[in-house]
């Protein structure tokens, strides 16, 4: 595999990129077309070109809300194994009472911190901003969307 640089980091799905999105801009190009130039379908093809659009748009979203939620997952894994090698223990059983948001908020602490914050978030039912507040040595998550 060649090594990475910014001539070559774009990835592109070619389905994806080259037959579905253009394949579903041309027709929503020529139902718009043809919703100006026919004679009595006009209702049709603005069906077709709402209809169109829609697909376009939704499928956009869903490839966005697709990457969040693995991102969330990873989130999720990743503060599993720190907590676990910290600890020697798994977070499955603090994990349980606590809600994704408080759990991406507990990723912000230092590994000192992590362990008891965990534990107190559980104990006091802490909101993710005051366990955000509550970390003295924030760590940095550059890499979330």
């Amino acid at each position: 595999m060649r090594q990475q640089n910014y001539t070559n980091h774009v990835r592109y799905y070619a389905p994806h990129h080259f037959v579905f999105y253009p394949l579903s801009l041309f027709m929503l190009c020529i139902s718009i077309y043809e919703y100006w130039h026919s004679g009595g379908a006009k209702t049709m093809w603005l069906i077709v070109a709402a209809g169109t659009g829609m697909l376009i748009f939704l499928s956009l979203m869903l490839r966005q809300h697709y990457a969040l939620m693995l991102q969330d997952r990873l989130v999720r894994m990743e503060l599993r194994w720190r907590y676990h090698v910290l600890t020697g223990k798994r977070l499955e059983t603090l994990e349980n009472q606590l809600r994704f948001k408080q759990l991406a908020a507990l990723r912000f602490a230092s590994d000192t911190e992590l362990p008891a914050l965990a534990d107190r978030a559980v104990a006091e039912k802490l909101s993710p901003d005051q366990i955000k507040k509550s970390i003295r040595e924030w760590q940095p998550d550059d890499m979330r969307v």
